[in-house]
């Protein structure tokens, strides 16, 4: 039992002991953390104060910087201020100048009212003076002033535009003359020999002789009855037969190479061969007509229609041979008639038809225009087509859509690139020629060269160039072009000036 309480003892001692222990380890516990408190709360006043004295010394700082900004802006006011005041001291000077001036003014203003007044009386008073001794109205003054200055003006006119005329007409003369001399000088050599010349080869220079004749009689004999020319010249076996008439010189041609292949030349046997040649030629001219209108697609022509349509087969215009030109107007024609509705068997006709008058011979007076329709008309043909051969130069008035369709296509076969003595570089050319002569005219607002270069249509500004100016224009750029370029045949300048009014209804 003894044991027992002893062990009760020692438990209940280890107990207080345990206990006591704990309290005395807690009051440890509690004074180290008091301890660290305390030396966190000190390091914290030391941190404030720091602080405390960074603000302080900041607050200094921006109280001084402010008290500095303040100090300087109120020296920028006091300045600004005295320059106000000083501004304002001198408008307050003008203002008084300007018033004495206003003053001076009203009182000048008040001199000229009254002085203007004093004119407009003595005007009036002037005036109804005047009336009284020309016995006429002011209205009636000026209506004869106006009479009188317009019968001078209209007078000046005439004198200036009759002056101008004969100078024009001295002048055009003149430089006719000089640009035919100039183009026979210049084209004469080339141009005629190709149109008005034919060469024969010979086998020999022998034959030279005998084409010569004794005392030159074959000769003599040959050119009165083929009315052509014999060049008998240096040329080395050749011969060279020249004459304005196409068909004379095919037929000398002919002849004089049958001659040649014969051996027999004497003026007995000359005649002979001349007349066969002429009647060979004949058919042939016959069948050339026949063979045009065949290709053409036009049929029904007199006999002696085709026969001179025949006869352009040897006729030329700078180098296009002019039956081939008729077929292709004639071609030309019929398409177009198609395309657009016309007559194409009228259209066809007409253009087969329209230089008919260029193979007959010089001996008939007029243009080729007017004796191709007088020919045609003898012999009964469609009064359109006649129309259309006679009008497509211009020289009467076109009745017929027809009409219009053979003179495009007689344009566009002749002037086509090719078709003539004109390559397509100097064509181009020409064109563009013609248009920047055109654009170099002030006022110029559009130029278009037109018709293969046969017509220049000029668009003028209406604000710049008004109806005269016009006139002088066209007149000035046609001389220019006749004095500058080289063309065949007219070029026709075209001058339109248009107003147009413009407005919106919004």
């Amino acid at each position: 039992m003894n044991t027992g309480i002893t062990i009760a003892i020692c438990v209940a001692a280890v107990l207080i002991l345990s206990f006591v222990g704990g309290q005395m380890i807690a009051r440890m516990l509690r004074k180290s953390e008091r301890e660290k408190t305390e030396q966190m709360l000190q390091e914290a006043k030391e941190k404030a104060k720091v602080i405390e004295l960074e603000a302080r010394d900041t607050a200094l700082k921006i109280k001084q910087d402010s008290e500095s900004e303040i100090s300087r802006r109120r020296n920028e006011l006091s300045h600004e201020d005295e320059r106000l005041q000083k501004r304002r001291a001198e408008l307050d000077t003008r203002i008084e100048r300007l018033e004495q001036r206003e003053a001076q003014v009203n009182k000048r203003q008040s001199s000229v009212d009254r002085r203007a007044n004093e004119i407009e009386k003595l005007y009036s008073d002037q005036m109804e003076k005047l009336q009284e001794v020309s016995h006429m109205t002011v209205e009636e003054a000026k209506q004869e002033l106006l009479n009188e200055v317009e019968k001078e003006a209209r007078a000046d006119m005439a004198r200036i535009v009759r002056q101008i005329e004969a100078e024009a007409r001295q002048e055009g003369d003149k430089r006719a003359r000089e640009l035919i001399t100039e183009t026979i000088q210049r084209v004469a050599s080339d141009q005629v020999a190709q149109v008005t010349t034919s060469t024969v080869s010979l086998p020999n220079e022998e034959m030279k002789g005998r084409i010569v004749g004794r005392n030159g009689r074959n000769i003599r004999a040959f050119e009165q009855a083929a009315g052509v020319d014999v060049i008998v010249d240096d040329t080395p076996e050749a011969v060279t037969i020249s004459c304005f008439d196409p068909t004379r010189r095919e037929i000398a041609r002919r002849s004089l190479e049958r001659l040649i292949s014969d051996g027999r030349i004497h003026p007995a046997h000359i005649e002979k061969i001349l007349a066969e040649e002429e009647k060979e030629v004949q058919r042939v001219i016959e069948q050339a007509g026949e063979q045009a209108a065949f290709d053409a697609g036009v049929a029904g022509l007199p006999l002696d229609v085709l026969r001179m349509l025949g006869r352009l087969k040897f006729r030329t215009s700078y180098g296009q041979n002019q039956l081939t030109h008729a077929v292709e107007t004639a071609m030309i024609s019929g398409l177009l008639a198609v395309e657009i509705g016309a007559d194409t068997e009228v259209a066809k006709a007409a253009g087969l038809l329209h230089d008919i008058g260029k193979a007959m011979d010089h001996n008939t007076e007029g243009t080729h225009a007017v004796i191709g329709a007088e020919f045609c008309r003898r012999y009964r043909v469609n009064p359109a087509v006649i129309n259309a051969i006679e009008s497509h130069h211009h020289e009467t008035e076109q009745q017929s859509l027809e009409a219009v369709i053979v003179e495009s296509a007689d344009a566009i076969s002749g002037a086509r690139p090719g078709a003539r003595r004109e390559n397509l570089e100097q064509y181009v050319k020409r064109l563009r020629a013609l248009e920047e002569m055109a654009h170099s005219y002030k006022g110029v607002s559009q130029a278009y060269a037109i018709q293969a270069g046969r017509e220049v249509r000029i668009i003028v500004k209406p604000e710049t160039v008004d109806d005269f100016e016009s006139t002088r224009m066209a007149r000035e750029i046609a001389k220019n072009i006749e004095e500058t370029m080289q063309y065949p045949g007219q070029i026709k300048v075209t001058v339109i000036r248009e107003m147009r009014a413009v407005e919106f209804a919004k």
